[in-house]
């Protein structure tokens, strides 16, 4: 009997990556391809790795999708960043990966979960937000990825913004940072101008504090990857606020904060 792999499956809005695991972790092959935004014919092109990567005896597969899913049917629902609608993710990977055991699940519940593990069992209650192209997050009680919140879509939350109402990714996720200043996260050494992103942080994170009522925040993201440089700031924002019935937890950097959904997968 040969070693065991696991395939890890991360569908972006842009890019999906691949990742094949030993049963004890460590990756021995990643592969990244351009997401098309036809599925049929990204179905085609999800075919054609799986191919190449046809000398892995596979014994799990967990795909990642960035997408509301009904987890009785295995279908993903609606894709925050992809015009695809109930799309059978489950199904066609099953058909491509016949015996193989096919997990799927919400990509930010996937790094929830992983970057909670790094933790060590320090928190009982973690809240994981992802910011990146749009905001996503998700919510870790013991290690388990909660049920109550298996489709919690917190950049989905509306808020007063310039005059307007927006969703709160709407002005401040990493597309909102570029489309504001210019620049991505990994090209800002302004402390200014963290200084005034951070603000728009604020609303939806005193939001969370107060419903969710985390031990601890996790921030994670490409902009995310760059936590220590709005750091500051936010924490200030937050104590603020001076409400002594929602305290601020610990806000803490994702350990791996653009892989942290690959190993979620594992």
């Amino acid at each position: 009997m040969g070693p065991e792999y696991y395939l890890a499956i991360d569908v972006g809005a842009t890019k999906t990556l691949f990742a094949v695991f030993e049963a004890a972790g460590e990756v021995v092959c990643e592969k990244k391809i351009k997401t098309n935004p036809d599925y049929r014919q990204f179905k085609s092109d999800l075919e054609t790795e799986l191919k190449e990567l046809g000398q892995f005896k596979f014994t799990y597969c967990c795909c990642a999708v960035p997408a509301t899913i009904n987890f009785e049917t295995g279908v993903a629902i609606a894709f925050g960043n992809e015009s695809w609608q109930n799309v059978p993710v489950q199904a066609d990977l099953q058909a491509l990966l016949p015996g193989v055991k096919i997990l799927i699940h919400n990509d930010a519940k996937l790094a929830a979960l992983s970057e909670t593990i790094l933790l060590h069992k320090k928190y009982k209650k973690v809240l994981y937000l992802t910011i990146s192209t749009g905001i996503g997050g998700g919510i870790i009680i013991d290690d388990v990825i909660s049920k109550d919140f298996e489709n919690f879509e917190p950049g989905q939350m509306v808020f007063k913004y310039d005059g307007q109402s927006l969703k709160w990714e709407a002005f401040a996720s990493g597309r909102a940072l570029k489309e504001r200043y210019g620049k991505l996260a990994s090209e800002i050494d302004d402390p200014a101008v963290w200084q005034d992103y951070t603000k728009t942080l604020v609303p939806g994170l005193e939001d969370l504090l107060a419903t969710v009522r985390p031990d601890a925040v996790v921030i994670g993201g490409s902009v995310g990857a760059y936590f220590e440089k709005f750091q500051p700031f936010l924490e200030e924002d937050l104590s603020k606020i001076n409400n002594p019935l929602v305290p601020t937890p610990p806000l803490i950097k994702a350990r791996r904060p653009e892989e942290a959904v690959i190993y979620g997968c594992y």
